[in-house]
């Protein structure tokens, strides 16, 4: 378990809907607090001032996917310590597996269930 508290979390999607919708659960029922980027190009830009606890990405995105963006994560300074968890349809073994070994600590499956997101976050968070 990490030895500080989960606070915030820079959240890579691309789609405005679904990125609202977790923001929304994140905030209100998790009491997180969210800053959305919408590719991992942006998350690279914005995300060391921001100085997020935990990244949470989706895979599939333009300019920048989420593997990409993970590996370019794992060259910044500011993003040392910092777990990434993937939301993703492709939840396959194999594909999770891939996540993995990319350096991912878990995936999330979506669709996602707004009321359980936020312990499904914890959860993967105790587990780093």
């Amino acid at each position: 378990m990490p030895d500080r508290e989960l606070i915030k979390i820079l959240y890579v999607e691309d789609e405005p809907d679904i990125a609202q919708v977790a923001k929304l659960a994140l905030e209100t029922v998790g009491g997180f607090t969210i800053e959305i980027c919408e590719n991992g190009q942006i998350a690279l830009d914005k995300g060391p001032a921001f100085q997020p606890d935990l990244v949470l990405m989706d895979v599939m995105m333009p300019e920048m996917d989420g593997p990409t963006a993970l590996q370019e994560m794992q060259k910044m300074p500011e993003f040392k310590d910092v777990p990434v968890i993937f939301m993703t349809a492709k939840v396959q073994p194999v594909e999770i597996a891939e996540y993995k070994a990319l350096g991912a600590v878990d995936v999330i499956p979506k669709p996602f269930d707004p009321m359980t997101l936020a312990e499904q976050v914890r959860q993967v968070w105790k587990g780093c």
